[in-house]
């Protein structure tokens, strides 16, 4: 079996698949991984087949003003950056049917994408066959039990509403659906209904759907069909991460130290204030009275000089440094909240934009972290005090490993292998 994954987002949006990649080709499969460039370094470390994919959208975040501006809520910023956001698309959709007509992915019994990179399920259609959606939160597959992640909703509406704030995923159609439909017709397929639902099939079924997330952290919902599965997370294993695994001695002197630190990452976001954010953070661990690992990401944070704690500017290797802190500071993206929630280590949650506030209630209701912070509300008194709680609750200590140790107990990406193994039809 030949698999071709098709993924655009943060490293959330990548990582997953290539433990996938790895999970696959472990069990004599062929697998090939399309994501921007910028992520090809972390799939060689995994040894890992990668094909390169423009960055299309990653550029907003890169700057950092269409975070800013979504997250201030400002309607003038959302619209503009609704303007910018399908040109971006064209590059994107030409490498993905590149890939996978003549390019490295050519050939692929099935295509496995993300949803978000948008040319997943017309790709398929093309070649004859079958798109999986593998997702690292719940955005597509509706249900009574929990709001659409995709937005900063309420996780107290009846039931019948929950359902209806998924009509938040017909967003990308009516930004992108010409810039679609033009791709479309230059591929000669035809303008049928449901074209822009990746959870339909060309035939309007469901399209099976994998959810690199586990049951501890996300029950799977009892309204969803069958096609619609929860498999447990998708790690890459620890034989294969040791080779990025490498820690700083600063931090590791930390990570030694009497007193575990606290880690401080808003992973892949870059607020509008990087400097004040900084000063921020620095004030809050010291009226918590903790170390701080602090990670720079791509601009959140910026390098500082302390001797109480210490900055990483690079990749911080989530497996080797977690299980080792007294709490997790983050955004609350779903890779770094699936990793902390591994590590079995408290965490502190400061959502920006999109799925982050979702998982910072979803960890608050499990017991393992106090209520999300919000950058547009963060300053040091009440991070500090955030912090502070979640260090000395020994009820949060307790809770956090006792997840810890179920997710680490789940093999999800090896689930999702058999799922896609009975998708094609192989035999085993």
């Amino acid at each position: 079996m030949k698999v071709l994954m098709l993924t655009l987002g943060t490293r959330g949006d990548v990582q997953p698949f290539i433990a996938l990649a790895h999970h696959l080709r472990h069990r004599g499969h062929e697998a090939l991984i399309a994501a921007p460039a910028r992520f090809a370094a972390l799939a060689a470390v995994h040894a890992v087949p990668f094909a390169v994919l423009d960055d299309g959208p990653l550029r907003v975040l890169d700057d950092g003003s269409g975070v800013e501006d979504v997250a201030k809520g400002g309607i003038r910023g959302k619209a503009a950056l609704m303007r910018r956001m399908p040109a971006m698309f064209g590059r994107v959709l030409d490498d993905c049917w590149q890939v996978a007509s003549t390019g490295e992915g050519a050939g692929a019994d099935v295509i496995v994408h993300n949803g978000q990179v948008i040319a997943g399920q017309h790709v398929a259609e093309k070649l004859g066959v079958p798109a999986v959606l593998g997702l690292p939160l719940p955005m597509y597959v509706p249900t009574r039990e929990f709001p659409w992640p995709g937005q900063d909703v309420s996780d107290r509406l009846p039931g019948r509403l929950n359902r209806a704030t998924y009509a938040g995923m017909q967003a990308p159609a009516l930004m992108f659906g010409r810039t679609v439909d033009r791709w479309r017709s230059g591929l000669g397929l035809p303008r049928r209904r449901g074209r822009h639902d990746p959870a339909r099939r060309p035939d309007g079924g469901p399209a099976p759907v994998l959810h690199a997330i586990s049951p501890a952290v996300l029950p799977r919902p009892a309204d969803w069909p069958p096609t619609a599965q929860v498999t447990g997370y998708w790690f890459t294993p620890p034989a294969t991460t040791t080779a990025g695994g490498a820690v700083e001695p600063h931090v590791r002197a930390l990570l030694d130290g009497r007193q575990p630190p606290v880690f401080v990452g808003f992973g892949s976001m870059a607020g509008p204030a990087p400097a004040a954010a900084t000063r921020t953070v620095l004030q809050a661990l010291d009226l918590a009275g903790l170390p701080g690992v602090v990670a720079g990401g791509w601009g959140g944070l910026q390098r500082f000089v302390s001797d109480r704690h210490a900055f990483v500017a690079g990749d911080v290797p989530h497996e080797v440094v977690f299980p080792r802190c007294a709490v997790i500071v983050h955004h609350g993206g779903a890779g770094t909240t699936a990793a902390a929630a591994r590590a079995g280590v408290p965490q502190v949650i400061c959502p920006f934009v999109a799925d982050q506030p979702f998982w910072g209630r979803r960890m608050h209701r499990l017991g393992v972290a106090p209520p999300p912070v919000p950058q547009t509300r963060l300053d040091a008194a009440a991070l500090g005090a955030a912090i502070r709680q979640a260090a000395r609750d020994a009820g949060m200590a307790e809770a956090a490993r006792l997840l810890g140790e179920r997710i680490r107990a789940e093999n999800g990406a090896a689930d999702a292998v058999d799922a896609l193994e009975r998708v094609v039809g192989v035999r085993r």
